[in-house]
């Protein structure tokens, strides 16, 4: 697992990737829209970066930047990944807290296929399905060290009720970390730019000695994702 800088500026991916700044031509039956998402995945650094060294997502360098600087997985953790597919995440965290098909620390969850991975225990069913925190416990063998949550609500276009639609599984998803996490735990999850919920955060602050907005370079500067980092779970005693 490589925990290298990502790459800055520069015209290329500097690793056999096409050259950044190309464009998609304009082609009959081709949105605006999707030819833009075209070029943008064929110039981002990241993507390039992900495909060269065989990550499932450009995401992953997203968690390796915040636990480089964090230090949240540590050898023999137990990890939980909600909204996990493609599996970017949970291959970032069974390299570091060294999960195996003998020895699986990581239960992750998503409505969406995900290929099988070493190390990875994958449930495919909606987080929010009432069964589903009981059976990543039981999938994980036990209590987290570290809820991370990569989840996202399928955004309409509309910034206010996409904002609200995220902010309310990252709600779920901190209620979960709450009751599930051992003494010293972490929790890791997407929000969006445009204020985090005054309930969430007193949660949090109740619950975690430090809380923090992180932003990892990994993320698109245009992007009004932020990552919410709540460190040392206080614990339920």
């Amino acid at each position: 697992m490589s925990g290298r800088k990502p790459p800055r500026g520069g015209a290329s991916s500097g690793r056999g990737g096409r050259s950044i700044n190309q464009r998609v031509k304009k082609g009959r039956g081709l949105k605006n829209s999707s030819r833009r998402w075209i070029e943008r995945q064929i110039n981002d650094p990241y993507v390039q970066r992900a495909k060269a060294e065989g990550m499932r997502s450009r995401a992953a360098y997203k968690l390796i930047e915040i636990d480089d600087r964090h230090g949240l997985l540590k050898k023999g953790d137990r990890v939980i990944d909600l909204g996990a597919a493609p599996g970017g995440w949970c291959q970032v965290a069974a390299g570091r807290v060294g999960s195996t098909d003998a020895d699986k620390r990581i239960a992750a969850i998503d409505y969406l296929e995900m290929d099988t991975m070493p190390g990875v225990e994958i449930l495919q069913t909606d987080f929010l399905d009432d069964d589903a925190p009981e059976r990543l416990l039981e999938a994980l063998g036990g209590p987290p060290d570290v809820v991370l949550s990569d989840m996202a609500a399928p955004t309409i276009g509309h910034r206010n009720t996409d904002h609200l639609r995220t902010m309310h599984l990252c709600e779920v998803a901190a209620d979960f970390a709450v009751k599930t996490l051992k003494p010293g735990g972490h929790f890791l999850a997407k929000t969006f730019q445009g204020g985090t919920e005054k309930d969430l955060l007193d949660l949090l602050k109740r619950n975690f000695k430090s809380v923090a907005h992180v932003k990892p370079a990994a993320s698109r500067a245009e992007s009004v994702e932020l990552y919410i980092l709540a460190k040392d779970f206080r614990g339920n005693g």
